[in-house]
C-alpha cells in the first residue's frame, strides 16, 4: 500500500479500526436485511485487511428484530484467522446465549450512557443498573477469556441533558476498566462534539484511565463534524476508531441522530495523512457498493461518490 503523503510527528503511524456496521448500522435500517447478505457482506468486510469487526449483537429480537438472526449470522461467517470479531452484549442473558457460540468470536462490548435521562430512553435503566449488570457481564466474559470493550454513549454530550462532565463519563469508565474492560470507547452518540472539546477530552481520559486501557473514539457525523474529530483525537494520541461503511448506523434517540462516520471516508483521510490501518480503501469500497446494493438506497459516504483519491505521482 503506498500512502500519500509522509507523516507527521504529531500523528500515529497506524490506527486501529473497528467496523461497526454489520452490527450498528443493520440494526437501524428500516427493513431486515437477508442473513445471506449479511454474512456475505461480513466476509467482504473481513477481507479488506479491517482487524476487528463488529457482527452482530444478542439482544432480544422483539426489541431488534433487525439483529434476530445473530446465531446464524455468527455460524455462517467465515472471517480469516487474523481478524477479531466481537459481539455487542447488553445484559447477562445475552452473555448466555452468545457464550453457547464461544467459539465464533474473540471480542464482547458492553454499552450504557453517561447521561441518566439517555440511558433511561436506550435501555430503560438507570446508569447505576446499568453499570452493576455491566460488571457482571464484563467478569463472566473475562472468565470466558474474552477481550472486554466497554461503550460509553453520549460521553461528549447529551441530547436531552446537555453537557456530560468529563469525571462523570470518567468515573464510569474507571468501573468498566475495574470490572475487566481492557477497551473504552467514548461515543458521540449523536454528534454533538467538536474537535477542541474532542483533543482535550482524550487527554484528560489517558490521564484518568492509565496508559494499560485502549482508548476508542466513536464518532456520528449527525454535524458534519465527524472526521474533524477524528483528527482532533489524533492529535491527542488516540490510536483507536469506530466506524461503518457506507455512513450507516446511527442512535435510535433521538430522531435526527444519524450514522456513524464512514469506514471508507476515515480511511480514506488516514491515508492521505500518511497514518496506515491495513485496509485495503478499493476493496472496501466494493463492500460499501454492495450494501448500497443490497439497501437499494444512496449512502451517505462521501469517498463512495468521488472515489479515491488519485495523484498520479511517479
Amino acid at each position: 500500500m503506498v500512502l500519500a503523503m509522509q507523516r507527521t510527528d504529531e500523528l500515529p503511524e497506524r490506527v486501529r479500526i473497528r467496523e461497526v456496521g454489520p452490527r450498528d448500522g443493520f440494526q437501524n435500517e428500516p427493513e431486515v436485511l437477508a442473513t445471506a447478505d449479511k454474512v456475505r457482506l461480513i466476509d467482504r468486510l473481513a477481507r479488506t485487511g479491517v482487524e476487528r469487526l463488529e457482527a452482530t449483537s444478542f439482544v432480544r429480537a422483539d426489541v431488534i428484530p433487525q439483529l434476530a438472526d445473530a446465531r446464524e449470522v455468527l455460524q455462517q461467517i467465515d472471517p480469516p484467522d487474523d481478524v477479531a470479531i466481537s459481539v455487542l452484549i447488553p445484559n447477562e442473558r445475552g452473555l448466555d446465549n452468545a457464550l453457547e457460540l464461544r467459539d465464533a468470536f474473540q471480542e464482547i462490548n458492553v454499552f450504557l450512557s453517561a447521561s441518566e435521562t439517555h440511558n433511561r430512553k436506550n435501555v430503560n435503566r438507570s446508569i447505576e443498573e446499568s453499570l452493576t449488570g455491566l460488571e457482571a457481564v464484563l467478569g463472566r466474559a473475562r472468565e470466558a477469556r474474552l477481550r472486554c470493550e466497554g461503550v460509553i454513549s453520549v460521553s461528549f454530550g447529551c441530547p436531552y441533558e446537555g453537557d456530560v462532565p468529563e469525571e462523570r463519563v470518567f468515573g464510569i469508565a474507571k468501573r468498566l476498566r475495574d470490572a475487566g474492560a481492557q477497551e473504552i470507547g467514548f461515543g458521540d452518540t449523536t454528534g454533538m462534539a467538536n474537535p477542541r472539546q474532542v483533543r482535550g477530552f482524550f487527554e484528560h481520559a489517558r490521564e484518568a484511565l492509565g496508559a494499560d486501557v485502549e482508548l476508542t473514539a466513536h464518532f456520528h457525523n449527525t454535524r458534519g463534524q465527524g472526521l474533524a474529530n477524528v483528527f482532533a483525537a489524533l492529535e491527542s494520541g488516540c490510536e483507536s476508531f469506530e466506524s461503518s461503511f457506507g455512513e450507516l448506523g446511527g442512535c435510535p434517540v433521538p430522531a435526527g441522530a444519524t450514522g456513524n462516520i464512514a469506514t471508507e471516508d476515515l480511511v480514506s483521510m488516514l491515508h492521505e495523512m500518511g497514518v496506515d490501518t491495513g485496509i485495503d480503501l478499493e476493496a472496501l469500497l466494493a463492500a460499501t457498493h454492495d450494501v448500497a446494493s443490497v439497501l437499494g438506497r444512496p449512502l451517505g459516504s462521501h469517498t463512495l461518490v468521488a472515489g479515491p483519491v488519485e495523484w498520479h505521482r511517479d
